[in-house]
């Protein structure tokens, strides 16, 4: 098989895990974003407990992770119209 064991650094804290190959690089990259994001809350609001840091950067992933499917929808439901519009054009030159 092609995968790896790693262990992931989160909140001082080490995760041991099995990946595959080609996703090592996505969970390493996962897990300093997420260490940025605990270290830019605790300097923010002066917040030490890991649990409630943990919470709130989970929280903030989430809205993102929201908004992005919003924002999704709102792009596919363009390029829907766009291309009915464009079967339109298609269909009365023919």
């Amino acid at each position: 098989m092609d995968e790896l064991s790693i262990k992931i650094k989160i909140a001082d804290r080490e995760y041991p895990m099995k990946v595959k190959r080609k996703d090592e690089e996505r969970l390493r990259s996962a897990g300093k974003l997420l260490n940025e994001k605990i270290k830019q809350y605790r300097e923010q609001f002066g917040i030490d407990d890991k649990q409630d840091l943990l919470a709130m950067a989970a929280f903030d992933c989430l809205i993102d992770k929201l908004a992005d499917d919003e924002n999704l929808q709102v792009i596919d439901q363009t390029v829907v119209e766009k291309m009915n519009h464009l079967n339109q054009l298609v269909s009365q030159a023919l």
